[in-house]
């Protein structure tokens, strides 16, 4: 076999142990290194002290650990080393464990309700107002957590037993909080797009300001869906009653707001607005975020020593996750592209004679796909990098491909069969809720997903606009 076709093996391998459920990041790594092992194997080099051994002087000790020291004389060896610790000293990661501590410390601050009931009584006489207020109240809660099994079992705890007691038809509230549960991998500060801008070498700061205004069209393309079909089909999503919603004096109401609503608004806005606007690096903002989080769980008495311990555990475990997928890619990919497969696979793409519209909608077909088995953090660190290097042969700018793709992840978990945002919803939504009517009502939401997706390919200043308005081209 000749090394790409090698390298080929290795791919299909690692689909093969993917599918069968081995962890992926160290399967990433034992694939890396057991083919890069051969890719890299130099019994010369490797074994030349052993070979200047006399055998009737060395020792069998001395003969045994200078084979072994040969055997570990392998650069696959040193390639682990060095990326492991690139990884650990990337200043873009950096961000990660500090927006997710943000979002578990959020989580865990009982804003939510507060936010959700306060949203309910503010859009009573908006058609469809509980759906209104829970896609808002995800859309804000996703974008503050990014972590999307959490706000989609949180609200499904909260939202969704309030919408059927409404009388909504339960596909239709299912699929409201299942679509706004995933926007906060899109909507910055996003912890997709930082992991993006390390596996692509993209500005973070500019990926946050291209991905904003698609992000809002998606958004209220969902809001649109929900009023006009609440307005088209009343029995979906009936109209409360005084009882359901209680009238409450404006004062009162713009109180709830201050003390629910914009307190969380003020920390995404704090947040985004300093990285947008070049006062903070988006470390240093995702620290001023943490410690917003605090504040905000002080502020509501939600602070406690055991919530502070699970929000850090569960950074922890999280950041850790991210990492040694990161280090696994790293040497998987170097080992892949020393073999060859890198390029054979730019040559195939290349003589296909694809136009850059259609190599983009080829490539998010494929990403689309993957979305199937593979979590996003997956599908970027491992697959990305491989549609990077054909960016240039079709003249796509890699800033724009990371929207698509962020916009496009959406459906991974949106799609069925594979929809974990409807088994998340599912495992706690009462039983009369069947998984089969989650899916039914996501459909209509996955379908807004690719008219964004549409709407961004036609008017690509969605993404330049921003970026070019704030930091020039």
């Amino acid at each position: 076999m000749t090394e790409p076709q090698i390298a080929l093996m290795m791919l299909g391998v690692f689909i093969c142990l993917v599918f069968l459920g081995f962890p992926i990041a160290f399967t990433l790594m034992a694939l890396g290194i057991g083919f890069g092992y051969y890719a890299y194997f130099d019994a010369g080099r490797m074994w030349r002290n052993f070979d200047r051994l006399e055998p009737e002087i060395a020792s069998w000790w001395e003969s045994t650990s200078t084979w072994i020291e040969g055997f570990l004389n392998n650069r696959v060896f040193d390639l682990f080393i060095n990326q492991t610790y690139t990884v650990m000293s990337n200043e873009v990661l950096t961000a990660v464990p500090l927006f997710l501590f943000m979002g578990y410390i959020v989580e865990r601050a009982n804003i939510v309700d507060r936010l959700f009931t306060t949203l309910n009584i503010a859009s009573k006489n908006v058609p469809g107002s509980m759906g209104v207020a829970a896609l808002v109240t995800c859309a804000l809660f996703a974008t503050a957590t990014g972590i999307v099994g959490a706000v989609v079992t949180l609200m499904g705890l909260l939202a969704l037993p309030a919408m059927l007691k409404a009388r909504y038809e339960p596909s239709f509230a299912a699929g409201i909080i299942c679509a706004g549960g995933t926007l906060g991998i899109l909507i910055p500060p996003s912890i997709m797009l930082i992991v993006y801008a390390a596996a692509s070498g993209v500005s973070i700061v500019r990926l946050y300001a291209g991905a904003l205004l698609p992000g809002l069209v998606l958004v209220g393309l969902y809001l649109t869906y929900v009023v006009g079909r609440s307005i088209l089909q009343p029995s979906v999503a009936p109209r409360p009653t005084k009882d359901e919603v209680p009238d409450v004096p404006l004062g009162k109401l713009l109180w709830m707001l201050f003390t629910s609503f914009f307190p969380l608004a003020v920390l995404i806005l704090s947040v985004l607005g300093s990285i947008l606007f070049g006062l903070a690096t988006p470390t240093e903002a995702a620290a001023i975020g943490a410690l917003g989080g605090m504040v905000l769980a002080v502020i509501y008495r939600a602070m406690t020593f055991q919530r502070l311990r699970e929000s850090v555990y569960l950074t922890v475990r999280t950041t850790a996750m991210v990492c040694w997928l990161f280090v696994g890619s790293y040497i998987f990919s170097s080992v892949f592209s020393y073999l060859g497969g890198e390029h054979l696979i730019s040559e195939f793409v290349s003589g296909l004679d694809l136009t850059p519209v259609q190599f983009l909608i080829l490539a998010q077909l494929i990403i689309f796909l993957l979305g199937w088995p593979l979590e996003w953090s997956e599908i970027i660190i491992i697959f990305v990098p491989i549609f990077l290097p054909l960016l240039e042969i079709f003249g796509v700018d890699p800033l724009f491909f990371g929207i698509l793709v962020a916009l496009n992840l959406q459906t991974s978990f949106l799609t069925p069969p594979m929809a974990m945002s409807a088994y998340y919803l599912k495992g706690i939504a009462p039983p009369e809720v069947r998984l089969t009517q989650i899916f039914k009502g996501i459909m209509p939401f996955l379908a807004m997903v690719v008219v964004s997706m549409v709407l961004v390919y036609i008017f690509p200043n969605l993404v330049f606009g921003l970026p070019e308005l704030f930091y020039g081209r």
